[in-house]
């Protein structure tokens, strides 16, 4: 290692006088070499981007989430930077007064998260779950207080309808984001001005007739959310802030689960209805009769729901006209060990057919809360089912729910059965003013198939 050392020096000492002979001055004899000049490296400014970009994700997520609510920044709440979120920060300084420099100082940044704070209390601004699909979405619950929902989605308005926000689901086979997004924009009386279309997402916005529209939708398998945004352009100021944090909260698919409540309800659903009184008062499933355009009572015509019982799901139809109906007496029975339901099952589980039916089941208490269950579930289509106890006495109504399991996006979900008891089905019923003194104990002869018609 030394001998190769040393021949090394050698060679350097030996090459400098030809180096500096090729450098022109500095190997002749005499001549003073010239000064280099020598000029210092400075490091680049730090730009605003890459200020931001040394942020956690967290911080920038909320300085997104913040110039969007104080109406500085439009673009998609993801944490990325860009020149938008930059420019949005100068904005909010030039509105200020302040040095547009993008970079905010802790005193701007102070500022900001409290004006965003103030908005986001003045539209009452919450994250919800939404109930029918496990959803999770940011609602202005002051600027849209009132709130309904059915098998298909949920709706929430203004008193006077100037804003709507909409959660429509549905099933379509075989999607894609660029096939949905298509299919929205052909929606009458839309006019498209912005599209984005992700492989995970797609956004449109425009005009829908009168109204300013944003649309953000997403599937899962064969299952379609999406969120809809419709405003009057006169609220346009006080809105559009909204939207972008509504887009941004939008979570169709939380992790975690299949589906984060039942699928949606099919076009056309059958279900047992039990006739109690001679006027045509029926009771039935809510959430059979939930969203229907039209029920239907199996040879008797048309039916309207007059009430509903959203805690136990219950539902009071009425049909008008009919002769011959043989209410059932709810007599004072008891659920004990096992019952005997009585309901008309799906057509496709007896070949077409509407045969009445009876099957067994046995009762069991769930939990604390008092809440029966059926075991075996029966068949579909028997949802309102009368239950009569081994006295042939009334214990209550059955009903079918459908519950989600673990697997893949497309499993079909099992189905429970839970009884409501008698005393809660009559207290239902004489709260809408059914007088329940039918003297029939003939359940086959009180039960009737319920059909709904949905889009």
């Amino acid at each position: 290692m030394r001998s190769m050392l040393t021949a090394t020096l050698i060679f350097v000492a030996a090459g400098a006088p030809a180096l500096a002979q090729m450098s022109g001055t500095a190997g002749v004899t005499g001549v003073k070499p010239k000064p280099v000049t020598t000029i210092p490296i400075r490091p680049a400014l730090q730009t605003p981007a890459d200020t931001a970009n040394a942020m956690a994700q967290a911080e920038r997520l909320a300085l997104q989430s913040d110039l969007a609510w104080v109406g500085q920044y439009n673009g998609a709440i993801t944490g990325e930077v860009s020149e938008r979120m930059v420019a949005a920060i100068k904005e909010f300084q030039r509105a200020r007064g302040g040095k547009q420099t993008g970079v905010l100082n802790p005193q701007e940044r102070g500022v900001l998260a409290e004006t965003a704070k103030r908005r986001q209390e003045n539209v009452g601004w919450k994250i919800v779950t939404d109930p029918g699909t496990g959803t999770r979405l940011g609602i202005p619950t002051k600027l849209t207080p009132q709130q309904t929902s059915d098998a298909s989605g949920a709706k929430w308005t203004s008193s006077t309808g100037t804003i709507q926000v909409l959660l429509a689901r549905r099933k379509e086979a075989n999607p894609t984001t660029a096939k949905l997004a298509e299919r929205e924009k052909k929606e009458p009386g839309r006019n498209i001005d912005y599209t984005v279309v992700k492989p995970d997402f797609f956004v449109l916005s425009g005009l829908q007739g009168l109204k300013k529209f944003y649309l953000r939708g997403a599937f899962k398998g064969d299952e379609v959310r999406i969120l809809t945004i419709l405003y009057d352009q006169a609220t346009e100021n006080t809105v559009e802030p909204v939207v972008i944090a509504m887009s941004s909260a939008f979570n169709p698919f939380p992790s975690g689960a299949q589906l984060a409540g039942p699928p949606p309800r099919k076009t056309v659903e059958y279900g047992t209805g039990v006739v109690v009184s001679d006027d045509g008062a029926i009771v039935a499933d809510r959430q059979i009769t939930d969203g229907c355009l039209a029920i239907t009572i199996a040879g008797y015509g048309n039916a309207d729901r007059l009430a509903e019982d959203r805690d136990h799901d219950l539902a009071l139809l009425r049909i008008y006209g009919a002769r011959g109906l043989k209410p059932l007496g709810l007599t004072d029975g008891a659920a004990k060990s096992t019952v005997e339901l009585t309901g008309i099952a799906d057509p496709q589980n007896q070949g077409g057919g509407a045969a009445v039916s009876s099957v067994k089941a046995a009762v069991a208490q769930v939990g604390s809360g008092g809440d029966l269950a059926l075991s075996p579930a029966p068949a579909v289509g028997f949802s309102g089912a009368v239950a009569l106890d081994g006295d042939g006495k009334f214990a209550g109504l059955a009903l079918l729910k459908p519950v989600v399991v673990a697997g893949p996006p497309n499993a079909t979900p099992a189905a429970q059965a839970v009884l409501v008891p008698a005393d809660t089905v009559r207290d239902f019923l004489k709260a809408n003013g059914v007088n329940t003194a039918g003297s029939s104990a003939d359940a086959r002869a009180a039960a009737v198939r319920v059909i709904c018609v949905r889009k």
